[in-house]
């Protein structure tokens, strides 16, 4: 299936470009991207998914076949073919400032502002929320599998488990960035270069007389890189046969991978037969049904666990699927001026204006609150901490700014580890109860106050 990406998106961006266009609207505007609030058992977020979105703005357009589909369709029936028109033209030509991936965010907080003419930020709302909503839901996910392993190698097991094979494929990407060692996907290897790691299947297993059978099969194709799954039919059986057979100083077997029973017991189990043998190179790996709160769970109780493979519970951020990421338009241009704009609705209430996130950080190196304020404010000024702006440019004119780095997704993971770090360590807490502070500047607090007055009297 042949994706169309001028398409990937909900309907009503389409019938109000439509819309906008009939009426002349060529207007700039700017839109902010933003989570309202941290979902269930978040107390952070991992931001992920910019370069996705980036490459997509930079290569928008509408095919002849999609905008024959529109034509046809009877929400468009009395637009001018003019509008049609336009969309064989379009180029996506805003501006965008975002937070680099890999850095911490928090609820109300813009992960990305568009500048751009209002038809080209309206179009591009619903691809912008779903690449970079879901990837930063998947990196905070692996993020806190991560911190619960406590050091341990932690491996993306879960595209067979994911909503389809685009979101297997970003998850292996997102999951990097929070922490993972590398996936089982080798998609992502080739586009993304994440180091692949895979075991073998129980399938594999049974396919065999013998399990001994099958193992030397393996170790004769993988006779140094072999994980041997050893849970097919007795799992202490196996690693027996497996010591005796294969063992002693000179083992190649890299590992061993427990995927069921009672963890703590077999690890620990295990661990003493490799050892007896002389297999103590030999790391154990286990898997099946993980997440944070179970492998917090094993290594308290003493596992021997090297390293775990998570699937289900990653990819689909199991506990709490979904983030709340909206779209606002925050300001539009008026006689070459910016006019700020904002939601009234009750629950729903946005801040007018272009906004910028700045962090303060103390003398620890530790991150002590965040404040959002306009653009137009000057840098805050808080007695001991040192601002820095999140907010930075990464397109103009509708073409991708240059990175700094050689290798953007390194630099991605790398800042995510700098990031955890330098969060308060509550936060931290797989059950943290604690929020973090996000204070809105005193400026454009007042805007909002006055904007909100203006148009409650206007509705009188």
């Amino acid at each position: 299936m042949r994706r169309s990406i001028g398409v990937a998106t909900d309907l009503y961006e389409l019938t109000m470009a439509a819309a906008y266009f009939e009426q002349g609207m060529t207007q700039r505007a700017v839109f902010e991207l933003f989570i309202r609030s941290l979902p269930q058992n978040r107390s952070f977020l991992i931001t992920a998914g910019l370069d996705q979105a980036l490459e997509y703005l930079e290569s928008l357009r509408f095919t002849a076949d999609e905008i024959g589909y529109l034509k046809s369709h009877p929400a468009f029936e009395n637009i001018s073919g003019e509008f049609f028109e336009y969309l064989r033209e379009f180029r996506f030509t805003g501006d965008v400032w975002a937070m680099a991936e890999g850095t911490a965010a928090f609820g109300m907080e813009p992960i990305l502002r568009v500048e751009a003419p209002l038809i080209e930020a309206q179009v591009v709302e619903t691809y912008l929320l779903s690449t970079i909503t879901f990837q930063t839901l998947i990196a905070t996910k692996a993020a806190r599998i991560n911190i619960a392993a406590g050091g341990k190698d932690i491996v993306d097991f879960g595209t067979r488990r994911a909503h389809g094979p685009e979101a297997g494929l970003l998850a292996a990407r997102a999951s990097y960035i929070g922490g993972c060692l590398g996936t089982s996907n080798v998609e992502a290897g080739l586009l993304f270069n994440i180091p692949t790691f895979g075991t073998l299947a129980h399938s594999f297993i049974m396919s065999f007389e013998a399990e001994e059978e099958a193992f030397r099969a393996f170790l004769a194709s993988f006779p140094h890189s072999a994980t041997l799954l050893v849970d097919t039919y007795d799992t202490i059986n196996a690693v027996e046969m497996i010591c005796e057979k294969f063992g002693g100083p000179e083992s190649n077997i890299a590992a061993v991978r427990l995927d069921s029973g009672d963890l703590v017991d077999l690890s620990k189990r295990t661990r003493a037969l490799l050892d007896a043998a002389g297999m103590t190179s030999t790391t154990i790996f286990a898997s099946g049904d993980l997440n944070e709160e179970k492998i917090a769970d094993l290594l308290a109780r003493g596992a021997a666990i090297d390293a775990f493979g998570v699937g289900t519970e990653l990819v689909t951020s199991y506990d709490s699927p979904a983030l709340g990421g909206v779209y606002k338009l925050a300001a539009t241009e008026v006689n070459g001026l910016a006019v700020p704009r904002m939601k009234l609705s009750g629950g729903k209430t946005t801040y007018p204006g272009a906004k910028q996130v700045w962090r303060l950080t103390n003398q620890h190196e530790e991150y002590e609150r965040d404040i959002i304020a306009l653009t137009s404010e000057s840098e805050p000024d808080v007695g001991g901490l040192r601002p820095r702006p999140l907010l930075e440019p990464v397109m103009k004119d509708g073409r991708i700014q240059g990175s700094d780095s050689a290798n953007p997704l390194i630099a991605a993971r790398e800042r995510a580890k700098g990031e955890l770090a330098r969060l308060p360590k509550p936060l931290l807490e797989l059950d943290c109860k604690h929020g973090y502070p996000v204070m809105i500047s005193s400026l454009l607090e007042k805007k909002r106050g006055e904007l909100s007055e203006k148009l409650i009297a206007n509705r009188m």
